[in-house]
């Protein structure tokens, strides 16, 4: 296979999974497609704005030799792509565990994880604020938690704390290939310099934030029904 293939495969791979076992009888989580997608796009303008200001920044690039070399806005359509296939495989993920599982992080203990996790934020977000990439990514997971603990959510945090543990295996795959071949290639002037393997330490928060505003979408529209009925 021509390897300019690369990031696009990454991308297929990483919905084709979720597409095919949707028609689960148990989840039925194709029903669910349409409260994804207005999600999938409100963060999808977030993300892509920040995907954005970080490649004209020179907080990343990307290896010519892995994407196909069409682009908007100076980002490879597999950037874009990855902003939706991402997501939609997570939120698979965590509806598969509500399912199939009755794992559960108490609310108590998910408030402490939240506060303590903000706090985290707030730390390396000043350490490191002359780095964009750990700036924004600290301060905007804290924000998205900081709305989750005073805005009442239909999300379950317990729910979503066990699915984000369980979505970093596949995470650590993905983003593993990506920063390993490498197809991203991270500026360290602008990160902590730190990794997890080949994985930026921020990229753990990034895809945090991701997810979980992600999930905050789906539930509220999940709820909403999209039809105007009650919940």
């Amino acid at each position: 296979m021509d390897k300019h293939y690369t990031y696009l495969l990454i991308n297929v791979l990483t919905v084709f999974f979720p597409i095919v076992l949707s028609f689960d009888k148990k989840v039925s989580f194709f029903k669910k497609w349409k409260y994804i997608f207005p999600g999938l796009v409100f963060s999808g303008l977030l993300y892509l704005f920040w995907d954005y200001l970080f490649t004209i920044n020179q907080v990343w690039s990307f290896n010519p030799d892995y994407i196909l070399g069409i682009t908007f806005f100076k980002l490879p359509l597999e950037e874009i792509l990855f902003f939706f296939t991402v997501p939609f495989a997570c939120i698979f993920i965590y509806e598969c565990l509500i399912h199939y599982f009755k794992l559960n992080i108490s609310a108590s203990i998910s408030k402490t994880i939240s506060y303590l996790l903000i706090l985290i934020c707030f730390f390396l977000a000043v350490i490191y604020h002359d780095r964009l990439y750990s700036l924004i990514n600290f301060s905007t997971l804290a924000i998205v938690l900081l709305f989750t603990l005073f805005k009442n959510i239909d999300l379950n945090m317990g729910k979503f704390y066990v699915a984000y543990l369980v979505s970093l295996l596949p995470f650590y795959i993905v983003n593993g290939i990506l920063t390993a071949i490498p197809v991203v290639m991270y500026n360290n002037n602008e990160n902590m310099g730190f990794r997890v393997g080949t994985i930026p330490f921020e990229d753990h928060f990034y895809s945090m934030s991701l997810i979980l505003l992600n999930l905050i979408f789906f539930e509220y529209f999940r709820n909403k029904k999209l039809d105007g009925t009650a919940s």
